[in-house]
């Protein structure tokens, strides 16, 4: 994976626009919660395979942390947090964010076709 570059990811977004993609989006601390003395709380999000259509896309940012949004008919679909992308299969969009040791933390994933 890559190191985000806003005007890059913002060119592939806008390629997904308007049209009924599949979405992968999912957020975790997962085993990583007891990392504060046993303190922290596992929290987590899943969801795969959902179908949008959507009409506008952002991401914005700073200093290696950003947010996507994705405005569909009925509301939105939001990820924070994204460090990281790369283009694989040819069509597929991945978005991840990692922590400073390198543990998958959020992913947002946007494909015209299915994931596996």
């Amino acid at each position: 994976m890559n190191p985000i570059e806003v005007e890059k990811v913002q060119q592939v977004l806008e390629q997904f626009k308007n049209k009924p993609v599949f979405i992968h989006l999912e957020t975790t601390n997962g085993a990583y919660a007891s990392h504060f003395d046993n303190k922290g709380v596992n929290v987590g999000a899943y969801i795969r395979n959902a179908g949008i259509k959507f009409s506008q896309a952002k991401i914005i940012g700073e200093n290696s942390s950003y947010r996507v949004g994705l405005k569909t008919e009925n509301g939105w679909v939001y990820a924070e947090g994204l460090t990281d992308w790369e283009m694989y299969e040819s069509n597929k969009l991945l978005l991840a964010g990692h922590d400073p040791e390198g543990r998958l933390m959020v992913a947002l994933q946007i494909s015209e076709t299915p994931f596996n």
